[in-house]
């Protein structure tokens, strides 16, 4: 499958909160949507999701006009929806007979689901009784109840500690190596790298940057070295790289000790590295520099 929302528009009264937003998505990888709080991200959901509708623009499955009531969708919502003094097994099976299952089915599921998210033991339990972590385990057994093609994740590990955040990633991955298609909106940029292919930034309601992860690292990084040393503080080698580098490159900026350089020719890396080893710095590390995500989102999404 493949998913399109082509210049998608919304407005509440006179404020416009998105202008035009273009992405797509395929089955078998994750799109990762980000932007701060307030860019513009639930709007969106909540459009594919059929609960808003849109002002202009269209979203497409496989070309067709996409109606949301004729797909399984998985929806894990950043606010959890399950009750907390319901036990478990009783609401999972209710929300799968409300998504169609049949009684038995919804039951048969709630068991496998509650397995796979290591949470059987408390089947009969109040949810409230649960720990976050065990809750946030239930609520995602409850978004794949149904086997959905299309799942959209916001905010999947929020609060979680290392081990259920495995658990958590385990499953996702599962679900994008069967050719789901998955919509994956997060501030914790790490996993984003992790699952995402594709990424779009939303900021004040406009798409200010989409494409390939890597192809976007790429980019940002092109024409720039970061380079480290053993035997220099940073301020001793930003002193040398502005004495006696100045032909050869500026710097851009200093990273978790780490000085980061932009080149002002081409193919001048092996000059610059002949340059350091001749005034004897002890280089602890020199090579092409590849932003993170994290660093590529505050350039596109922080405040001027």
């Amino acid at each position: 499958m493949k998913l399109e929302v082509n210049n998608l528009q919304k407005s509440f009264g006179n404020k416009e909160v998105l202008h035009q937003i273009n992405f797509c998505v395929e089955s078998g990888k994750a799109l990762g949507l980000l932007g701060r709080n307030g860019a513009g991200k639930t709007t969106t959901i909540r459009i594919l999701m059929d609960v808003f509708k849109s002002d202009g623009g269209t979203i497409l499955l496989d070309g067709k006009t996409f109606i949301p009531k004729k797909f399984q969708i998985g929806y894990l919502p950043e606010e959890r929806g399950l009750y907390p003094k319901k036990t478990i097994s009783e609401q999972l099976e209710y929300m799968g007979m409300l998504r169609g299952l049949s009684k038995k089915d919804a039951r048969k599921n709630t068991k496998k689901w509650l397995v796979k998210m290591g949470v059987e033991e408390y089947e009969n339990k109040k949810l409230e009784t649960l720990s976050k972590g065990n809750q946030q385990k239930v609520q995602l057994a409850q978004t794949l109840l149904c086997d959905p093609q299309i799942i959209i994740l916001d905010e999947p590990f929020s609060g979680l500690d290392p081990v259920n955040s495995q658990v958590l990633k385990d499953v996702i991955n599962e679900q994008i190596q069967e050719g789901k298609l998955v919509i994956f909106s997060s501030h914790q940029m790490s996993y984003v790298e992790e699952f995402c292919d594709e990424i779009i930034i939303l900021n004040h309601g406009n798409l200010v940057l989409s494409g390939n992860l890597k192809d976007i690292k790429r980019s940002f990084g092109k024409g720039k070295l970061v380079l480290s040393s053993l035997n220099m503080d940073v301020n001793q080698l930003m002193k040398l790289l502005n004495d006696s580098f100045n032909d050869l490159l500026e710097i851009e900026k200093v990273y978790q000790k780490r000085i980061i350089i932009k080149v002002k020719q081409k193919n001048v890396k092996d000059e610059i590295l002949k340059r350091l080893l001749g005034y004897h710095v002890d280089l602890e590390y020199f090579g092409l520099y590849e932003p993170s995500l994290n660093d590529i989102f505050v350039e596109k999404a922080g405040d001027e």
